[in-house]
């Protein structure tokens, strides 16, 4: 199980919750153990987002 308990910064928050450049819609945590998801990669998936919009 992935893990990070560096303080949090607000650039590692949005690579993990808002990463259009990674395909994956499950990421590490951006603190803490466990995952968290990748909200652009799910919305495209559900083609609510797009590359152009």
């Amino acid at each position: 199980m992935p893990y990070d308990v560096r303080p949090i910064t607000r650039a590692r928050l949005l690579d993990r919750w808002w990463n259009p450049e990674d395909r994956r819609a499950i990421v590490p945590k951006a603190f803490g153990w466990g995952w968290d998801l990748n909200l652009y990669e799910v919305g495209r998936r559900l083609r609510l987002v797009g590359r152009g919009r």
